[in-house]
């Protein structure tokens, strides 16, 4: 799938892997070391404390239980979005805010973005999210959550910091506002349909 720029998007799986696990090295390992493991809990094949995460991320990524959407520059892998079901990423920040007030459960969560720091302020993270909500939409689509950090107004953060994305990229992108949890986290919902419809 191209979008309008000359980066393609893929899925991550055992092919695309090595491009991810490249720009996770370049990164050393992306915050502090995560491998983008963070959200990701145990499987019936795999023990999350038995593996290094570059290991254990790969493990999920064979048995087809982590997914992502992952910009391309040419065959480097320049950004991804994580994304997945709640049994596959349980592990989000606020859990029993979160929920406390959730009445209506979404089979798809969007967990997790980062940016080569070559590519970052360029609309890369954006580019990401569409690519998930693309693939999320080949897969049958449905309703999507994900816990956006809201920016203090005038206030700098660096891009670094924000590994849920902006609550105003994805409102930009179609989400709309539920309600806070935590300080400067957000839950933002959005219905995908499925591809065709």
């Amino acid at each position: 799938m191209v979008l309008a720029t000359s980066h393609v998007i893929k899925p991550l799986t055992p092919e695309t892997f090595p491009a991810w696990l490249a720009l996770a090295q370049k990164h050393n390992g992306v915050w502090g070391g995560c491998y983008c493991s963070y959200f990701h809990g145990d499987t019936e094949h795999t023990v999350k404390s038995e593996y290094d995460r570059a290991t254990f991320k790969q493990r999920l990524v064979d048995e087809g239980v982590a997914h992502a959407a992952l910009v391309f520059d040419g065959d480097d892998a320049i950004a991804w979005c994580e994304f997945g079901s709640p049994a596959e990423l349980p592990g989000i920040y606020h859990r029993k805010e979160y929920d406390a007030g959730e009445t209506n459960p979404a089979p798809w969560r969007i967990t997790c973005f980062f940016v080569d720091r070559d590519h970052r302020r360029s609309g890369v993270a954006r580019e990401a999210l569409d690519g998930a909500l693309e693939l999320i939409a080949q897969a049958g689509g449905g309703e999507v959550i994900s816990f956006p950090n809201e920016l203090p107004p005038g206030k700098k953060t660096s891009s670094s910091f924000l590994h849920n994305g902006t609550r105003a990229m994805f409102e930009k992108a179609g989400f709309t506002f539920e309600r806070h949890i935590g300080k400067n986290k957000t839950v933002v919902r959005k219905t995908v349909p499925p591809a065709g419809a």
